[in-house]
Formats: structure tokens, sequence, C-alpha cells
């Protein structure tokens, strides 16, 4: 599947697809499910619908124990021992605008 072809709404129906997919592994009823999460059965159904809540979503990957999944979401970024050399240890605190540059026409470019 390629997921940039996808629109976000899209993303959100698989991801909710996925979740019930999870849960159904698990062997687990949206009411199992609501009791053991403290949820409601509306967020449950909600999550599922590929809407809902990054909290709820959380809440529910812990229930289904697939936090770990996360790392998949959004990996650790590891830093490179150059990169790490260049910032001499120090780890970056903010992003820096895109610097206008002039090409061999003249013209300005970002």
């Amino acid at each position: 599947m390629d997921i940039y072809a996808l629109s976000d709404k899209a993303i959100q129906e698989e991801l909710g697809n996925r979740l019930k997919a999870l849960r159904l592994r698990k062997n687990m009823t949206q009411q199992e499910l609501h009791v053991a999460s403290a949820l409601s059965l509306n967020t449950i159904k909600t999550l599922e619908s590929g809407q809902g809540k990054l909290s709820s979503l959380i809440a529910i990957l812990r229930e289904l124990e697939a936090l770990e999944q996360l790392k998949n979401f959004i990996p650790d970024i590891s830093i490179s021992p150059i990169q790490l050399a260049a910032m001499q240890g120090k780890p970056r605190q903010r992003a820096s605008k895109k610097r206008k540059t002039i090409n061999k026409k003249g013209e300005s470019t970002w």
C-alpha cells in the first residue's frame, strides 16, 4: 500500500481498521475493551471508524498491550556521530529558517 497516495481520511480509516483488527486478534469485544480501558463504548466505536482523540488511542493501545507499536508510528530519530560532533554534543533546540540562495542565473531560491 502506498500510504502517500491515500487521502488523510483514508489513512484515518486504515488506522481505525487496524485498531479493530488488533482488538479482534486479542479476542475482545468492543464492550470488553470499553470496560477494561475505562473509555466509553462510543469512544471505542469512534476510534475504530477512524476518528477520535490521540489520548483515547493511547489508552486503547495500552489496554491491548500494543504500546510498542508507537515506535513504528513515529520512530526515534538517531543522530549520526558526525552530526553530533558538529553540534558539539548539544541537542537541537529549534528548527532554523530556510536560507535564501542565489543560483548561477542570479535567481533567488529557497
